[in-house]
Formats: C-alpha cells, structure tokens, sequence
C-alpha cells in the first residue's frame, strides 16, 4: 500500500530528523534565559546563538530579530504596533494595504480601522496576483505621504505565489519616508531572503512553513523602525515582553540552517522541476484547467515570478472542497487555499482580487510541494486527479 502523498507544505512543512533533534536538546536545557545564574545564562546562550544564526540567514542584525508565536503575531505586532507609533509622532492615519494579502494582515487592518480610526487603502493586483509599483507610487500621490502610517504587503502570495517586486516596493517607500512591512512567510525557505537589501522597514515570518516548530515565528524590526508592543508585562524584546522561547528559537534556527544550506540553489531548482512535470501533467490531462498565478513568461528565459513549490490551478464546473476531499480519499493531501480558512465556507478573496469570477473560483486548487517531494509523488497525483475532476464536476458546485 502506498504512503500518503503529502502537497501542503504551504500549510505546514514536516520537521526534519535534524531539525527535531535540535529541538528535543534544546527543550533539554533548563532555566529561564532572563534569569541571571547559571541556569538561566546557559539558557540564555542557546536563545541568542539561536538568534544570530536566524539574523545571518537572512539578512539582518541579531539586535533586529524579535521572537513571536508564529506569522500571525509577528504580522499584528508589525501593523499595529508601527501604526500606534507612528501616531505618537503625528497623525497619519492612512494604511495602503495589498490586495489579496494573508487574513493576518487583512483582519489586522481592518481591526485598526474599526477601532482605531485608520483609513484603509487597497492596493489593486493584477490578473496575476502581481501589485505593480506604479500602483503604489500612485496611491502615495493620492494621499500624501506624510498622511500614510504604514505599506503593508507579501513576499509571495500564499495562494497562487506569486512573487512580487519587493526591491522596486521598498525603494519607492523608503524615497517616501514610509515603513514598508512584509509578509514573508509563503517566501521562506523558497526564495533568498535578504532584511537590509528588501528595503523593508518590518519582516513576518513563521517557522513550521519550513519544517520549523509550530508556534515560533519572528519579526524583523529595523534599528530605524519603531513598533508598540502587543502585550505588557516585561522588558525581555524590543517591542515584546514575555519569557521568550529558547528551545522554540533553536528548532527555527535549524530549519533556517537546512533550508538556506549550500545546496539551496540546487534544491530549488529540483522542486521547481517538479512542479513544472505537475503543471504540465495537469495542462495535458486537464485542458479545461486554469493555471492561477504568474506563467511561463515569453522570453523564455525570463524570470517566472511564481514560487519554487506552488501550482495553483482552478476546475471548471467543480467545487475546491470536493477536489480536496476526493484526492484525500485516493492518499493525497492537497487544499482549496489558506489553511488558515478551513472549514469556512467562503470563495478565495486572492481570486477575487484577481478578478476571477466567483464560480471559476470555486474550483480553486493548491498543490505546494517540498523539497522531499518525488516525481513518484507527482505521478501519483497525475494517475488519480483526473478522476477526481470528473467525479467532482458530476456532484457539481455546492
């Protein structure tokens, strides 16, 4: 019998052997890492060795690493507390906002415009997923950027990953004088991260999107970037108080360690191989399918700005959920979209943004994939999706 085919590394990433080692020593040692004896120094050495081989992974200063619980806190702490901030200073009360951004930062939002009396401006994406910087340098024109808190948006989509002109974005907001905050826990550990070149004022990330433990995650805040913090109770972080998660911070460093090792290069090539046998496979079995997300570009050569592992495609006439169901049935484990929305009925607001219509968007499908993926894996997908499309286009759209 066969093992079950996992393609939802962009829900979750399995842990590596290497990676639960590190963990389980460092959940080992005893002692609070702000306490001040022998115990706690011990701790505390492993928590800030962890924190540099975070920070050198990706671009940044130890002093610029805050530790959180995950992607959604590091995107609250970012949005909110940069917004009260700079507030303190004076009244800026304009957010410019992607479309199609993660619910973290969308509910974020709109929870500062609901009870902190922000003014919420979408940025428009294109057919792609893609938000061009003339669209920004346009809405900064529209509102003046000394009325414009804060810019907020993804690496890469979660969805339909799309990548997004990050350089380009940040320049045009540090020429404004406005912090740029983004979400790039879909781009971790699938495209090179680099805090200082990004022109990012503020960085989201989360570890188990890379086979890290649940539950960490991390802000990167520059030294210039001030951000009030979410919760009160200790001086432990800048802009964070809490005991902080040693052990937690060791499985996120080894992660990083496995994911940007030398053959990081290699491996994405590898995986982005795979998901093109996948898109191919489905584009010749599936005529009727839409590829959602950036394409194979003409020239050739040029860059495809979509991430390494995602192939995001819609069923015509079939309901995403059946897909889902259906494939899980015949071992393989696919989703609809953000796992951060299962079980809610609702059409993918990234496809909306899109402009795709609701009834195409219904029959959304993610396949992620990982750098333990096999082509097995994908021809197993192949043998059995088929199938499913049929018998999910007979049951018909809920």
């Amino acid at each position: 019998m066969h093992e079950r085919v996992y393609l939802d590394h962009a829900a979750t990433s399995p842990m590596p052997p290497l990676v639960l080692e590190a963990l389980l020593e460092a959940f080992a040692v005893t002692g609070n890492p702000a306490s001040t004896h022998g115990h706690g120094q011990a701790a505390s050495e492993l928590l800030e060795g962890a924190r540099e081989r975070i920070a050198a992974h990706l671009g940044a200063d130890a002093a610029e690493v805050i530790l959180t619980g995950g992607g959604t806190e590091s995107i609250n702490l970012a949005l909110k507390g940069m917004w009260w901030a700079r507030q303190r200073a004076a009244s800026r009360p304009v957010m410019l906002i992607a479309e199609g951004e993660h619910h973290a930062t969308i509910e974020a939002a709109e929870w500062l415009r609901d009870s902190q009396g922000a003014q919420l401006h979408w940025l428009p994406i294109d057919a792609a997923g893609m938000l061009h910087p003339e669209t920004l340098i346009r809405a900064i024109e529209l509102h003046g950027a000394r009325n414009i808190a804060l810019i907020s948006v993804l690496w890469a989509n979660n969805e339909v990953g799309t990548i997004q002109p990050i350089a380009a974005l940040g320049e045009i907001a540090n020429e404004a004088g406005i912090p740029l905050h983004v979400d790039a826990v879909a781009a971790l550990g699938q495209l090179p991260i680099d805090f200082r070149e990004s022109g990012a004022a503020a960085l989201s990330l989360s570890a188990h999107k890379i086979g890290g433990p649940a539950g960490v995650g991390a802000l990167l805040l520059a030294r210039a970037a001030q951000a009030e913090s979410l919760l009160h109770g200790g001086s432990q972080q800048r802009s964070r108080a809490g005991s902080q998660n040693a052990a937690g911070a060791v499985g996120f460093a080894a992660a990083l360690d496995l994911a940007y090792g030398d053959d990081f290069p290699q491996r994405c090539e590898r995986v982005t191989a795979l998901r093109d046998r996948l898109i191919l496979g489905v584009r010749a079995l599936l005529p009727g399918a839409v590829l959602r997300g950036y394409a194979a570009p003409e020239p050739r050569d040029a860059p495809i700005l979509r991430l390494p592992g995602n192939a995001h495609f819609t069923f015509p006439g079939c309901q995403g959920d059946s897909l889902v169901y259906l494939l899980d049935a015949s071992g393989i484990s696919a989703s609809v979209g953000s796992a951060c929305q299962v079980g809610v009925a609702e059409i993918s607001h990234v496809l909306l943004a899109m402009g795709v219509d609701e009834s195409e968007a219904a029959g959304a499908l993610r396949f992620t994939l990982g750098f333990d993926t096999t082509e097995g894996e994908i021809d197993r997908l192949l043998a059995v999706l088929p199938g499913a499309v049929s018998r999910a286009r007979a049951a018909g759209l809920a």
